[in-house]
C-alpha cells in the first residue's frame, strides 16, 4: 500500500506557452492546494514547469512563478529537444525528490480533476495510473479518426498502450526509479511506461479545448511521433515487408510461367505495371530499414538526451541527462 500521505511533484513540459501560463498557473496551485487538504498529497507537494528551449518569455514567466510562490519549481533546458524529452527530463529531475509524480501538459485540455482520483488510485497502491479520455468529441473528424487508426496500428504492431492515453500519468518513485534505466534517444512514452510494469489501472475524463495559444502538434508532428512509436516499440514493420517481398516474389514468379505457357505478349503491360510496383516496393523496404538504422545509429551515439541550463529544484542531477 502507498503511504498514506506523499511529496507530490507535477510535471508540466512547456513550449512558447506566455499565453497559456498565466491563466493556467492560478489553476494548477488551486489544484495543488485542493488535494494537499484533502490529504491526497504532502504539504511539502510542488508543480514543476520545464522549459523546452521556449523562444518568447515563459522561462522568464516560470521564474517569477518560483520567485512568488515556494510551491511552484522550474526547470529550463539549454535548447528545444521536444515535448518527450522535456518531459522525461521533469520527472527525473524530480524523481529523487518526490514520492509520486503527475505529468499533465500546460494547454488546459486534460482535467486537473482526474488528479484527485489517480492520488486515490496511489494510495490504493497503484504504482501507474493513466488518465484517459472519456470521448473525443472536441476533436475535428480527421483528428479523432487519425488518431483511432493510430491506436490500432499500434496494436496491430504489437506495441502495448493505453487506448486514448497520451502523456497524462500518475508514477510512483518506485516505478521511475526502474523507468530511469530505459536509456532509448528515440522517445515514445505512452508506449515506454507500460514495458516497466508494476500495478496500474485508469481514471477517465473529459478533454477541454485548449485554453489559449495554438496547438504545438501539427499534422506532421503528429505522423512523427507515431512513426517514433511504431519502429521504437515493434520490429512488425521489418516483418511485414519480408512478407510483402514474398508476396510479390511469388506473384513475379507465376505471372512469368503464365506468360511462358501462352507464349504471348498480352501480359507485357501487366508485367511492366508489375515491375513497377515491386520496384516501389523495394523503396519502401529500404525507407522502413534505413529508418530503424538511423535510429541505431542515434542510439549507439549515446548523446544525452537534454542538457538542464538551470534549475530552480537544487543541484542538477547530471546522472539523470543520459
Amino acid at each position: 500500500m502507498a503511504p498514506s500521505s506523499a511529496r507530490l511533484a507535477i510535471v508540466v513540459p512547456c513550449y512558447n506557452e506566455e499565453s497559456v501560463l498565466p491563466v493556467m498557473a492560478p489553476y494548477f496551485l488551486e489544484k495543488l492546494s485542493q488535494l494537499m487538504e484533502a490529504g491526497l498529497c504532502d504539504a511539502d507537494s510542488r508543480i514543476v514547469f520545464v522549459d523546452d528551449g521556449s523562444r518568447d518569455s515563459t522561462w522568464s514567466i516560470i521564474s517569477t512563478l518560483a520567485h512568488d510562490n515556494e510551491a511552484i519549481e522550474g526547470v529550463k533546458l539549454s535548447c528545444n529537444r521536444g515535448h518527450q524529452n522535456a518531459l522525461l527530463c521533469g520527472l527525473m529531475q524530480a524523481k529523487d525528490s518526490f514520492d509520486v509524480t503527475i505529468s499533465i501538459d500546460c494547454d488546459g485540455q486534460d482535467s486537473l480533476d482526474a488528479m484527485d482520483e489517480m492520488l486515490a488510485r496511489y494510495h490504493e497502491g497503484y504504482d501507474v495510473v493513466y488518465g484517459v479520455r472519456s470521448s473525443r468529441e472536441t476533436d475535428t473528424w480527421f483528428k479523432r479518426t487519425t488518431a483511432q487508426g493510430f491506436y490500432k496500428v499500434l496494436s496491430l504492431m504489437g506495441v502495448d498502450s493505453v487506448y486514448n492515453h497520451a502523456d497524462y500519468r500518475l508514477l510512483s518513485k518506485r516505478a521511475l526509479d526502474y523507468f530511469s534505466d530505459y536509456h532509448e534517444t528515440n522517445l515514445f512514452l505512452r508506449g515506454m511506461v507500460p514495458l516497466v510494469g508494476f500495478k496500474s489501472t485508469s481514471v477517465e475524463y473529459s478533454r477541454a479545448e485548449r485554453v489559449a495559444g495554438e496547438s504545438h502538434y501539427p499534422l506532421s508532428k503528429m505522423i512523427h511521433l507515431a512513426i517514433d512509436g511504431i519502429t521504437s516499440l515493434s520490429i512488425e514493420p521489418i516483418h511485414m515487408v519480408m512478407r510483402l517481398g514474398m508476396l510479390f516474389c511469388f506473384v513475379g514468379l507465376l505471372g512469368l510461367i503464365i506468360a511462358a505457357i501462352m507464349k504471348t505478349n498480352s501480359l507485357l503491360p501487366f508485367m511492366v505495371l508489375l515491375l513497377m510496383l515491386f520496384s516501389g516496393l523495394n523503396f519502401v523496404a529500404l525507407g522502413i530499414i534505413g529508418e530503424y538504422v538511423g535510429k541505431s545509429y542515434l542510439e549507439i551515439k549515446h548523446r544525452p538526451r537534454w542538457i538542464v541550463e538551470t534549475s530552480t529544484l537544487g543541484p542538477i542531477n547530471r546522472d539523470n541527462f543520459q
